[in-house]
Protein backbone atom coordinates (compact mmCIF):
# COMPACT_ATOMS: atom_id res chain seq x y z
CA UNK A 1 0.00 0.00 0.00
CA UNK A 2 1.51 3.29 -0.88
CA UNK A 3 1.96 5.43 1.92
CA UNK A 4 1.40 9.20 1.66
CA UNK A 5 4.17 10.53 3.87
CA UNK A 6 6.14 9.14 1.60
CA UNK A 7 5.70 11.22 -1.11
CA UNK A 8 7.52 14.32 -1.44
CA UNK A 9 6.70 17.70 0.21
CA UNK A 10 8.69 19.81 -2.20
CA UNK A 11 5.66 22.68 -3.07
CA UNK A 12 6.95 22.66 -6.38
CA UNK A 13 6.01 19.07 -6.99
CA UNK A 14 2.55 18.92 -5.28
CA UNK A 15 -0.36 20.85 -6.56
CA UNK A 16 -1.99 23.36 -4.30
CA UNK A 17 -5.71 22.64 -2.83
CA UNK A 18 -6.59 25.19 -5.66
CA UNK A 19 -4.77 24.04 -8.07
CA UNK A 20 -5.88 19.95 -7.62
CA UNK A 21 -9.84 21.43 -7.97
CA UNK A 22 -9.00 23.17 -10.93
CA UNK A 23 -7.31 20.60 -12.61
CA UNK A 24 -9.89 18.16 -11.24
CA UNK A 25 -12.57 20.31 -13.31
CA UNK A 26 -10.60 20.10 -16.49
CA UNK A 27 -10.03 16.30 -15.79
CA UNK A 28 -13.85 15.85 -15.68
CA UNK A 29 -14.62 18.52 -18.89
CA UNK A 30 -11.90 16.75 -20.85
CA UNK A 31 -13.56 13.17 -19.77
CA UNK A 32 -16.26 14.37 -21.35
CA UNK A 33 -16.14 16.07 -24.26
CA UNK A 34 -16.93 13.97 -27.47
CA UNK A 35 -13.50 12.65 -29.60
CA UNK A 36 -11.42 14.64 -27.10
CA UNK A 37 -12.42 12.28 -24.18
CA UNK A 38 -11.86 9.09 -26.61
CA UNK A 39 -7.83 7.89 -25.91
CA UNK A 40 -8.59 8.65 -22.41
CA UNK A 41 -11.63 6.42 -22.00
CA UNK A 42 -8.99 4.12 -24.20
CA UNK A 43 -6.53 4.62 -21.43
CA UNK A 44 -9.05 3.24 -18.52
CA UNK A 45 -10.17 0.72 -20.78
CA UNK A 46 -6.29 -0.33 -21.22
CA UNK A 47 -5.99 0.12 -17.54
CA UNK A 48 -9.08 -1.93 -16.68
CA UNK A 49 -8.52 -5.08 -18.94
CA UNK A 50 -4.55 -4.88 -17.70
CA UNK A 51 -5.54 -5.28 -14.22
CA UNK A 52 -7.76 -8.46 -15.26
CA UNK A 53 -4.76 -9.96 -17.37
CA UNK A 54 -2.31 -9.37 -14.17
CA UNK A 55 -4.46 -10.64 -11.92
CA UNK A 56 -5.53 -13.83 -14.32
CA UNK A 57 -1.57 -14.51 -13.83
CA UNK A 58 -0.59 -13.72 -10.70
CA UNK A 59 -3.91 -16.43 -9.73
CA UNK A 60 -2.14 -18.85 -11.67
CA UNK A 61 -4.23 -18.30 -14.82
CA UNK A 62 -2.86 -17.98 -18.27
CA UNK A 63 -3.89 -14.63 -20.60
CA UNK A 64 -4.57 -15.26 -24.44
CA UNK A 65 -5.11 -11.96 -25.78
CA UNK A 66 -6.63 -8.38 -24.50
CA UNK A 67 -9.21 -6.86 -27.13
CA UNK A 68 -9.76 -2.75 -26.85
CA UNK A 69 -12.46 -1.32 -29.27
CA UNK A 70 -13.31 2.34 -30.38
CA UNK A 71 -15.37 2.85 -28.37
CA UNK A 72 -13.44 2.54 -24.93
CA UNK A 73 -14.68 -0.86 -24.23
CA UNK A 74 -12.64 -4.19 -24.06
CA UNK A 75 -12.35 -7.68 -23.09
CA UNK A 76 -9.45 -9.79 -21.50
CA UNK A 77 -9.81 -13.45 -22.63
CA UNK A 78 -8.14 -15.37 -19.83
CA UNK A 79 -8.42 -19.12 -18.64
CA UNK A 80 -7.77 -20.38 -14.84
CA UNK A 81 -7.13 -18.21 -12.16
CA UNK A 82 -9.51 -16.88 -9.64
CA UNK A 83 -12.49 -15.87 -11.54
CA UNK A 84 -13.31 -13.59 -8.55
CA UNK A 85 -10.30 -11.86 -8.19
CA UNK A 86 -9.85 -11.70 -12.00
CA UNK A 87 -13.59 -10.38 -12.18
CA UNK A 88 -13.32 -8.01 -9.35
CA UNK A 89 -9.30 -6.17 -10.44
CA UNK A 90 -10.63 -4.67 -13.37
CA UNK A 91 -12.33 -1.19 -12.25
CA UNK A 92 -10.58 -1.49 -9.23
CA UNK A 93 -7.25 -1.88 -11.13
CA UNK A 94 -7.83 1.23 -13.43
CA UNK A 95 -8.70 3.42 -10.38
CA UNK A 96 -5.33 2.25 -8.49
CA UNK A 97 -3.29 2.60 -11.79
CA UNK A 98 -4.80 6.56 -12.10
CA UNK A 99 -3.98 6.71 -8.18
CA UNK A 100 -0.10 5.23 -9.04
CA UNK A 101 0.18 7.97 -12.34
CA UNK A 102 -0.80 10.56 -9.54
CA UNK A 103 2.19 9.51 -7.19
CA UNK A 104 4.68 9.28 -10.32
CA UNK A 105 3.79 13.01 -10.94
CA UNK A 106 4.58 14.00 -7.64
CA UNK A 107 8.07 11.90 -7.40
CA UNK A 108 10.97 14.39 -6.76
CA UNK A 109 12.81 12.68 -9.68
CA UNK A 110 12.58 10.58 -12.58
CA UNK A 111 9.35 12.31 -14.31
CA UNK A 112 10.55 11.28 -17.70
CA UNK A 113 11.83 7.52 -16.71
CA UNK A 114 8.09 7.58 -15.27
CA UNK A 115 6.78 8.63 -18.80
CA UNK A 116 9.24 5.95 -20.31
CA UNK A 117 7.98 3.61 -18.01
CA UNK A 118 4.22 3.47 -19.06
CA UNK A 119 4.74 3.58 -22.90
CA UNK A 120 6.84 0.55 -22.20
CA UNK A 121 4.21 -1.31 -20.31
CA UNK A 122 2.08 -0.33 -22.59
CA UNK A 123 4.41 -1.88 -25.70
CA UNK A 124 5.02 -5.01 -23.04
CA UNK A 125 1.36 -5.44 -23.41
CA UNK A 126 0.91 -5.22 -26.84
CA UNK A 127 3.75 -7.30 -27.49
CA UNK A 128 2.10 -10.31 -24.63
CA UNK A 129 -1.38 -9.86 -26.00
CA UNK A 130 -2.03 -7.40 -28.90
CA UNK A 131 -3.47 -10.00 -31.30
CA UNK A 132 -5.67 -7.78 -33.69
CA UNK A 133 -4.93 -4.82 -35.65
CA UNK A 134 -7.60 -2.17 -33.57
CA UNK A 135 -6.30 -3.31 -30.36
CA UNK A 136 -2.76 -2.69 -31.84
CA UNK A 137 -3.38 0.74 -33.18
CA UNK A 138 -5.33 1.39 -30.04
CA UNK A 139 -1.92 0.19 -27.88
CA UNK A 140 0.35 2.00 -30.28
CA UNK A 141 -1.59 5.30 -29.82
CA UNK A 142 -1.61 4.81 -25.87
CA UNK A 143 2.23 3.72 -26.17
CA UNK A 144 2.41 7.54 -28.18
CA UNK A 145 0.35 9.25 -25.22
CA UNK A 146 3.17 8.92 -22.94
CA UNK A 147 5.83 8.58 -24.85
CA UNK A 148 5.10 11.62 -27.50
CA UNK A 149 5.48 13.90 -23.93
CA UNK A 150 9.27 13.12 -23.72
CA UNK A 151 9.68 15.55 -26.33
CA UNK A 152 8.78 18.31 -23.74
CA UNK A 153 11.67 20.52 -22.14
CA UNK A 154 9.67 21.27 -18.36
CA UNK A 155 9.45 18.79 -16.02
CA UNK A 156 6.46 21.24 -14.59
CA UNK A 157 4.55 20.84 -17.63
CA UNK A 158 5.08 16.75 -17.52
CA UNK A 159 3.75 16.60 -13.88
CA UNK A 160 0.95 18.70 -14.82
CA UNK A 161 0.00 16.31 -18.05
CA UNK A 162 0.20 13.48 -15.58
CA UNK A 163 -1.66 14.48 -12.91
CA UNK A 164 -4.19 15.41 -15.52
CA UNK A 165 -4.41 12.28 -17.33
CA UNK A 166 -4.46 10.22 -13.56
CA UNK A 167 -7.66 12.29 -12.46
CA UNK A 168 -9.19 11.24 -16.05
CA UNK A 169 -8.69 7.77 -15.63
CA UNK A 170 -9.76 7.96 -11.84
CA UNK A 171 -12.85 9.90 -12.33
CA UNK A 172 -13.54 7.01 -15.70
CA UNK A 173 -13.01 4.47 -13.68
CA UNK A 174 -15.60 6.21 -11.00
CA UNK A 175 -18.05 6.55 -13.62
CA UNK A 176 -17.65 3.24 -15.21
CA UNK A 177 -19.07 0.99 -12.82
CA UNK A 178 -22.49 2.73 -13.19
CA UNK A 179 -23.27 1.55 -16.64
CA UNK A 180 -23.37 -1.78 -15.56
CA UNK A 181 -26.21 -1.64 -13.85
CA UNK A 182 -27.90 -0.97 -17.08
CA UNK A 183 -26.49 -4.26 -18.57
CA UNK A 184 -29.13 -6.84 -17.10
CA UNK A 185 -27.11 -10.16 -17.42
CA UNK A 186 -23.66 -8.70 -19.02
CA UNK A 187 -20.55 -7.24 -17.49
CA UNK A 188 -18.45 -7.64 -14.63
CA UNK A 189 -20.65 -7.23 -11.82
CA UNK A 190 -23.03 -9.40 -13.33
CA UNK A 191 -20.44 -12.50 -13.56
CA UNK A 192 -19.49 -11.81 -10.01
CA UNK A 193 -23.22 -12.07 -9.11
CA UNK A 194 -23.50 -15.31 -10.78
CA UNK A 195 -20.36 -16.60 -8.99
CA UNK A 196 -20.53 -15.09 -5.85
CA UNK A 197 -24.87 -14.53 -5.19
CA UNK A 198 -24.01 -10.94 -4.15
CA UNK A 199 -26.33 -8.37 -6.01
CA UNK A 200 -24.60 -6.69 -8.84
CA UNK A 201 -25.28 -3.36 -7.29
CA UNK A 202 -23.18 -4.06 -4.12
CA UNK A 203 -20.12 -5.00 -6.61
CA UNK A 204 -20.99 -1.95 -8.09
CA UNK A 205 -20.92 -0.06 -4.55
CA UNK A 206 -17.45 -1.60 -3.89
CA UNK A 207 -16.34 0.00 -7.46
CA UNK A 208 -17.56 3.21 -6.56
CA UNK A 209 -16.12 3.12 -3.19
CA UNK A 210 -12.45 1.97 -4.43
CA UNK A 211 -12.75 4.98 -6.94
CA UNK A 212 -13.61 7.35 -4.32
CA UNK A 213 -10.90 6.16 -1.93
CA UNK A 214 -8.13 6.53 -4.90
CA UNK A 215 -9.54 10.10 -5.45
CA UNK A 216 -9.26 11.08 -1.33
CA UNK A 217 -5.78 9.40 -1.25
CA UNK A 218 -4.74 12.12 -3.79
CA UNK A 219 -6.38 14.35 -2.20
CA UNK A 220 -4.80 13.57 1.32
CA UNK A 221 -1.46 14.21 -0.59
CA UNK A 222 -2.11 18.02 -1.53
CA UNK A 223 -3.79 18.45 1.73
CA UNK A 224 -0.82 17.38 3.57
CA UNK A 225 1.16 19.12 1.37
CA UNK A 226 -1.01 22.75 1.86
CA UNK A 227 -0.55 21.90 6.31
CA UNK A 228 3.33 21.78 6.09
CA UNK A 229 3.24 24.90 3.89
CA UNK A 230 1.51 26.65 5.89
CA UNK A 231 3.41 25.33 9.35
CA UNK A 232 6.46 26.56 8.03
CA UNK A 233 5.23 29.81 7.17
Amino acid sequence: MLDVRTVPSSPSLIPGKAQFFVELILALVLSRLPYVSLPFHWLESYFHELSHAIAAVISGGVVSQIRLFPDGSGLCFSQGGWPVLVGFSGYTGAALWGTLLFFMSCLRQGIRQSYLALGLVVLLTLALWGRDLLSIAIMLSLSVLFLLPLKLTYSTLLRGSLRLVAMIVMLNALASPAVLLGLGQRGDAALLAQMTLIPAVIWVALWFAVGLGALYLCWRVVANQSAKAKSVA
